[in-house]
């Protein structure tokens, strides 16, 4: 134990160099754990762990003293650092713990050393290869390398007072007017559903449990966060040819009556649309008359006609009587429902989208549209590097922005899996391509917490972390109306109009 004339450090390897620590500052090491990579961050930063449910910042000591960057190894250590809130430091390998006279301490600025005196608070003089020991300034890293909670606080409350811009209504949408709808293929015929039909979308699981005594639509049950869920097969319910389910089916869950909830297995989940009024026609009367599309509730025309999708009725999907007999099999009660009344008032209903093998989420409601990226898109000279182009969509004219280059991403080629998704950002319609669109989750909102402040820039744009500990997942939520900067939706208007 120190003493009042001694001090104790835990010391470690960066490169050749020999650092310490005051032990008083560590609050554990671990080994270097899976990290999830946030964009538009300061160098230094190698990502985000997740920390027994703490969101972790870990920072890379070879990036801060500009030296060359080796992959982590089995010596490799993250020291956990408590200034107010969890940092973690990346070493090489750990050394031992050390207690030294402060006598033996001298001040940084008397040595020449790899790391700037400005980020060592001292220099331990001692023999062997302890010969000297640099003890780092843990404020003084964390200062240079992460912004502060007041630089944050004080960002996000401009960022909320900016006001929308109303130059035009060629690219606004009349929302009232409009109906949000989420397509899916099923025998290469497209269907949809109204998006507050749809309480979540999610993969397919290896392993379905079969339920006795049920029809043949009826797949099985599977566990959805912890609760059994029932999933049928929406090309069974509709007598269509059946095919080896993969990868690509998709499992749409709605609930057709107070607590309890169905997942119906798509072929492929499509886009989510954004569609005037105007476009939805009820199902003709001579067709109405017949039970075998009794499940239609409406037919919308995509275009100009050559489009056609059909839009289901939840409700008229299932017998309730049938639904009650299948819970029952399963052991299934209401309160076991995965989407019950008691449960969605602490839940918060996201679309999660990859870019760059990382994964983010924005809320359901901030998403106008998700649709596929056409084959061309129209260049509007003199903007910036990140916009790909303009699109004509469905009679609107909507800016397109490369979230890879927006992100300072390497770039990647077009492909059938990206899409646009839709905001609308001050007012304007503004699409971003990912790389994919993977999910509609619901998730607690004791899971979700605030991000850490690493950079301004990223802090303006990640405010939230999703943090799903038993499934070993972390998602960033995107704060829309931060995507891009006021100024430049100005300057996309300016552009997008005179083109």
């Amino acid at each position: 134990m120190a003493s009042d004339d001694s001090a104790s450090f835990v010391t470690f390897s960066v490169s050749s160099e020999l650092f310490a620590l005051p032990l008083a500052s560590v609050r554990e090491i671990i080994r270097y754990p899976t990290v999830v990579h946030a964009p538009l961050g300061p160098p230094a930063l190698d990502g985000l762990a997740n920390l027994r449910g703490t969101v972790l910042p870990i920072l890379s000591l070879r990036e801060i003293f500009s030296i060359p960057t080796v992959c982590a190894d089995e010596a490799t250590r993250v020291v956990v650092l408590d200034v107010g809130h969890p940092v973690g430091l990346v070493v090489d390998r750990m050394s031992n713990v050390m207690t030294v006279d402060l006598e033996h301490i001298v001040p940084a600025d008397s040595i020449r050393t790899i790391a700037s005196s400005e980020l060592l608070s001292g220099v331990i003089h001692g023999e062997g290869r302890a010969a000297m020991v640099l003890i780092l300034d843990v404020q003084s890293i964390v200062k240079q390398q992460m912004i502060t909670v007041e630089t944050s606080d004080s960002l996000h409350v401009s960022s909320a007072s900016s006001q929308p811009i109303h130059k035009t209504t060629d690219i606004v949408g009349e929302e009232s007017n409009e109906t949000q709808l989420v397509s899916f293929l099923v025998a290469g015929q497209e269907y949809a559903l109204a998006i507050e039909e749809v309480k979540e979308i999610v993969q397919l699981p290896e392993h379905i449990t079969e339920i006795p005594q049920c029809g043949l639509h009826v797949l099985g049950v599977v566990s959805l966060r912890d609760r059994l869920l029932p999933i049928m097969s929406l090309r069974r319910m509709f007598s269509l040819p059946e095919t080896e389910l993969c990868e690509t089916n998709k499992i749409v869950v709605v609930t057709p009556a107070d607590g309890i909830s169905v997942g119906l297995v798509m072929d492929s989940v499509r886009e989510v649309l954004r569609v005037k009024n105007a476009r939805i026609d009820p199902i003709p009367s001579i067709l109405a008359r017949s039970d075998k599309i009794n499940e239609m509730q409406a037919i919308c025309r995509l275009d100009d006609g050559k489009r056609i999708v059909s839009i289901l009725d939840v409700q008229k999907l299932f017998d309730l009587t049938e639904l009650l007999r299948i819970q029952a099999e399963a052991g299934i009660t209401h309160m076991d429902d995965t989407l019950s009344k008691n449960s969605t008032d602490d839940e918060e209903q996201l679309i999660v989208f990859r870019v760059f093998n990382e994964e983010y989420a924005v809320p359901i409601e901030s998403v106008q549209e998700i649709v596929r990226v056409p084959e061309a898109l129209v260049r509007v000279p003199k903007t910036p590097d990140f916009i790909e182009g303009i699109i004509n969509l469905r009679g609107e004219v909507m800016p397109v922005v490369d979230q890879r280059r927006r992100f300072g991403l390497p770039p990647a080629e077009r492909n059938d899996r990206q899409r646009i998704v839709v905001f609308s950002i001050h007012s304007v319609r503004t699409g971003f391509i990912v790389d994919s669109v993977s999910q509609v989750m619901r998730v607690p909102a004791s899971s979700i917490g605030p991000a850490p402040d690493v950079s301004l820039e990223q802090s303006r744009l990640i405010r939230r972390v999703v943090n799903l500990t038993e499934e070993k997942r972390m998602l960033m939520m995107l704060d829309v109306d931060s995507l891009l900067e006021l100024h430049e939706v100005e300057e996309l208007l300016d552009k997008t109009v005179t083109v």
